[in-house]
């Protein structure tokens, strides 16, 4: 074909794409009607590459391509092929009732990029096939069902999002700008490694009164990855039920209010790295035996940047199915409960302990400072040679169990109910020591000790102390 004649048909075609009906839009392209079942071809304007297959239209013109990415790449990632049976490149289009619907490797139902603002009332996106790169799904948003990139903005409300393919998250927004709003939606993801929503590369998720719902394995319905993100939820029901799947996987900065998250399959929250989870009067349950209700940890993948990891939750209740309610291991955390009802079938609260699984031995314990505000706790805090746990009670907080080499700080008002021989690094309690007694720890006949060659303890001045209700606080 002549570049002539390559020019003029290229021409030809967008302006036939331009007025297929179904699709309202400015400076946007699709290439599809919005109610449409996937062809490996559909809609691939603006992507970095072409997916396998011969693209529509005959095949593509001999000679080398122009130089630089292809418009719509996600910027940030290798040259993968982001797709979408609807695709909006820039301007803005809005939708109402309308399918998209795709069954090929990598191609999501819908695809937004460089700056498009789409609209989508009560939609309907389907998606089944399978990513070509798990990587590529998790960190950039291969093959999701709704994927926004490049500055773009997406508000979907009503409608259903439903994915079965490996890797096929619900709902991606990735890289800094780009915003995903979803309200009324509900969500399904059964493939391995599909999450419900997910955010990467400082990508906006805004969720509010969204139910979802994960089967497969590393498919958390609430996540970040790679580069972070932020995302906000309000109301709505989160459940997961495959095996590495939290209710919630931070890499970013996550924030609930007012829903309920089930994990059954595992852990029911997960921080990895210097980055937060925030619950407000939320409904907070799962656990695994080994790493508890809530993990907090550093793997080194180059998923998260290492620093303390943040666990704030006021309100609510938070349900531990199995394992310690904080597990915390290779990083440090901060953990603080405020008014939160706390039950667990462990008799563990807080473990702080290397693992062989990630980090460097001898240097890959775990680092807690813990504070409960009006809370009543169950549980012991455990540590091991090179970890320590920090533990503030205040405001008629309590704690029923033992401890094992940890600091703790009691205000007047706060009470440590002892149920084992315990062993601490240092106490500070100032409004409950009087004389050699000590008023608001209740021994019940065991024996506490407490490092009496640290600073810390200087006030305690080396001395041995009777506690309520029998047993002793001593040097040890």
């Amino acid at each position: 074909m002549s570049r002539i004649s390559f020019l003029i048909t290229t021409v030809l075609l967008l302006v036939v794409a331009l007025i297929v009906p179904g699709c309202t839009s400015t400076n946007g392209i699709s290439a599809t009607t919005p109610i449409t079942t996937d062809t490996s071809t559909t809609g691939n304007s603006s992507q970095t590459a072409l997916p396998p297959g011969i693209p529509l239209g005959g095949s593509p013109p001999s000679g080398s391509p122009p130089g630089g990415a292809a418009p719509g790449g996600i910027s940030g990632s290798p040259s993968y092929n982001f797709s979408g049976v609807y695709t909006l490149n820039g301007g803005t289009a809005t939708e109402t009732n309308a399918k998209y619907i795709s069954t090929t490797k990598d191609v999501s139902g819908v695809y937004v990029t460089n700056g498009g603002t789409l609209t989508l009332v009560n939609p309907t996106i389907v998606t089944s096939g399978d990513t070509s790169s798990s990587d590529a799904s998790s960190f950039y948003g291969l093959n999701g069902a709704m994927l926004a990139s490049n500055g773009s903005t997406v508000m979907i409300t009503g409608g259903t999002i439903s994915s079965t393919g490996s890797g096929a998250n619900g709902a991606i927004p990735t890289g800094s700008g780009t915003t995903i709003r979803l309200t009324n939606v509900k969500i399904t993801a059964s493939g391995d490694g599909g999450h419900g929503v997910m955010a990467t590369n400082g990508g906006i998720l805004v969720l509010r009164n969204v139910d979802i719902a994960t089967t497969g394995a590393h498919g958390a319905p609430l996540a970040t990855d790679r580069g972070s993100g932020t995302v906000t939820v309000t109301g709505g029901t989160v459940t997961s039920s495959g095996t590495d799947s939290p209710g919630i996987y931070s890499t970013g900065m996550i924030s609930v209010t007012g829903a309920t998250v089930i994990s059954t399959g595992t852990e029911a929250a997960v921080i990895e790295g210097i980055n937060t989870i925030a619950l407000t009067e939320t409904a907070l349950t799962g656990g695994v035996a080994k790493t508890g209700g809530t993990m907090i940890y550093q793997s080194m993948s180059g998923d998260a940047n290492v620093g303390t990891g943040t666990f704030l939750m006021k309100g609510g209740s938070y349900t531990v199915t199995a394992g310690p309610a904080f597990f915390v291991t290779n990083t440090n955390a901060v953990i603080s409960l405020t008014g939160v009802t706390v039950s667990s079938v462990s008799d563990t609260l807080i473990k702080a302990a290397a693992t062989d699984r990630w980090g460097t031995s001898g240097k890959n314990g775990g680092n807690a400072t813990f504070t409960a505000d009006g809370e009543t706790l169950k549980g012991s805090l455990s540590t091991d040679s090179i970890s320590s746990i920090a533990a503030t009670l205040k405001n008629r907080s309590s704690l029923t169990g033992s401890i094992n080499s940890a600091a703790l700080t009691l205000d007047a008002s706060s009470t440590w109910i002892v149920t084992g021989d315990s062993a601490l690094t240092s106490l500070t309690d100032s409004d409950g020591i009087s004389g050699t007694s000590i008023t608001n720890i209740y021994g019940n006949g065991h024996r506490v000790t407490y490092n009496g060659s640290l600073a810390a303890n200087s006030a305690l001045g080396g001395k041995t102390y009777t506690l309520a209700n029998g047993g002793t606080l001593e040097p040890g």
